[in-house]
């Protein structure tokens, strides 16, 4: 399966029988972040948090 970055508009490959695939094809209000942009955001996440 192919899936687009919401963010970064990369496509990646992803093997149609992993979990992400099946929730991606079966759920359209779920979108993809790629591993760099969800990391990037992560790591905001959770410097936003330690801040508190």
């Amino acid at each position: 399966m192919r899936a687009k970055c919401v963010l970064c508009d990369r496509i990646d490959t992803i093997a149609d029988d992993d979990p992400l695939a099946k929730r991606l094809r079966n759920r359209p209000i779920h979108t993809y972040t790629c591993p760099e942009c969800y990391n990037r955001i992560s790591a905001k996440a959770n410097k936003r948090l330690e801040k508190k």
